[in-house]
């Protein structure tokens, strides 16, 4: 029974050992075998190309270049000697030696008395004159009101007056004129008249036409028929050339 348990029991190491003395012949067999074929392969040629060296071309020689000729010696011309000018002496301060210029010495100033106040009697005749003064520019004020006034009643009753002459005569005139019977509205016709001073007519002339020719030349022969025409009552009134306006609808 001993003898049976021995033989089953094995040592470990053993099987370690024989590993790795197989692995070790296999080792040694495979560098052998690698180790011949190195050893048996032909060496490989290797081809080496021969170049002879050229000779080097010979050195150009140079010629030395001749050496220049010495600098004449120019003799150095003994600088002239310069005289030290005389140095002037010192000014003497002006500003010290002057005297100092007495300040100028204020004037006296005049004295100005106070203006004595005007008495009683002397502000009365001051007051009485500026009094009299306002009293004289509202007198030529009132006087220019009053001629203002007087020029244009004058130019009122002018105009008036004017207006009486002209409407006289375009009264008569207007008495002589025969309308035609196919005017129609109330056309405007303006003509210049000039006549002398007793009225008598010199020319008449259709300024503006009413455009209705037959009224035109209806309101001409009357102004014709109308000589002489009547006269202003006042001589200044009178005019040469007049404007006449006539509309067949006005009073």
């Amino acid at each position: 029974m001993n003898a049976a348990l021995l033989e089953e029991r094995v040592d470990p190491g053993k099987a370690a050992s024989a590993a790795l003395a197989a692995l070790v012949h296999l080792a040694l067999a495979v560098l052998l075998v690698y180790g011949i074929r190195w050893q048996t392969r032909p060496p490989e040629a290797i081809e080496v190309e021969l170049v002879r060296a050229m000779p080097a071309p010979p050195a150009p020689v140079v010629e030395a270049a001749p050496e220049p000729a010495p600098p004449p010696k120019v003799e150095a011309k003994p600088e002239p000697k310069v005289e030290p000018k005389p140095v002037p002496p010192p000014k003497p301060d002006i500003a010290l030696k002057e005297k100092e210029k007495p300040k100028p010495e204020p004037k006296p100033q005049p004295k100005v008395e106070p203006k004595p106040e005007p008495d009683k009697a002397s502000r009365q005749l001051q007051a009485d004159m500026l009094m009299r003064e306002q009293q004289q520019l509202e007198a030529r004020k009132a006087e220019q009101e009053l001629a203002q006034m007087k020029a244009a009643q004058a130019a009122a009753a002018r105009n008036k007056a004017t207006a009486d002459y002209i409407g006289r005569i375009r009264g008569k005139i207007k008495g002589n004129i025969v309308l035609p019977p196919d005017l129609k509205g109330n056309p405007e016709a303006i003509f210049d008249v000039v006549q002398l001073p007793s009225g008598e007519i010199l020319s008449v002339k259709l300024k503006k036409s009413s455009g209705h020719a037959a009224y035109d030349n209806a309101v001409e022969r009357a102004i014709l028929k109308s000589s002489p025409l009547p006269k202003p009552e006042q001589g200044d009134l009178f005019s040469r050339s007049l404007e006449l306006k006539f509309r067949p609808l006005e009073e």
